[in-house]
């Protein structure tokens, strides 16, 4: 897994190639095989491991806030900040689909779903109580926007609209949304 990371870290998803991971660890591509089950087995694997790191470099951003209010901002810094220092382990995230009917394992999507909760506790405590769904729907809501405007700087789509602050814009959105949320 770390060097198949450290090689997706380089290479990013389109040129990734399990055969070169598991020579760099120094084991047959069918190894790969055997304790994975398949390409995309080790792929989603792999892109777990970002979703941890993900979390930590947020719980990291969190613990530097001071107020409320900074840590909101703390989060949108944290997801521009990881995505453009990791972008290729950023948009392998994104850009690895897993065949029909393949599904990815509890452990994985448990894992992933860590990001989730930091994020939707962060919202309830700006906004106060919310019921579940509402507040699932928020936090859906609140990371799409966050990551439109992300994607969009790191592939330099914002610099064709010119944009001057990615960031500064999905914060002001974010903020919007809690404020409309927080005056029902």
């Amino acid at each position: 897994l770390s060097e198949g990371h450290r090689l997706l870290g380089e290479t990013g998803f389109a040129k990734f190639s399990g055969r070169e991971a598991a020579k760099r660890a120094g084991y047959s591509v069918g190894t790969i095989y055997n304790v994975f089950g398949s390409l995309d087995g080790y792929i989603s694997a792999l892109n777990t491991r970002t979703f941890e790191l993900w979390s930590d470099h947020l719980r990291g951003k969190l613990s530097q806030a001071r107020a409320q209010d900074d840590r909101i901002a703390a989060l949108v810094s944290g997801y521009f900040d990881f995505a453009t220092t990791h972008a290729n382990l950023w948009t392998a995230i994104y850009d690895h689909r897993l065949p029909p009917g393949v599904e990815l394992s509890e452990a994985d999507r448990t894992t992933r779903g860590e990001l989730t909760k930091i994020v939707a506790r962060e919202i309830a405590s700006a906004v106060g109580p919310l019921e579940d769904e509402a507040l699932a729907a928020l936090t859906r809501s609140l990371v799409a926007t966050v990551h439109g405007h992300c994607s969009f700087m790191v592939t330099d789509s914002f610099a064709l609209m010119q944009e001057p602050d990615p960031e500064g814009a999905a914060l002001a959105r974010v903020r919007e949304s809690l404020a409309a949320v927080g005056k029902r």
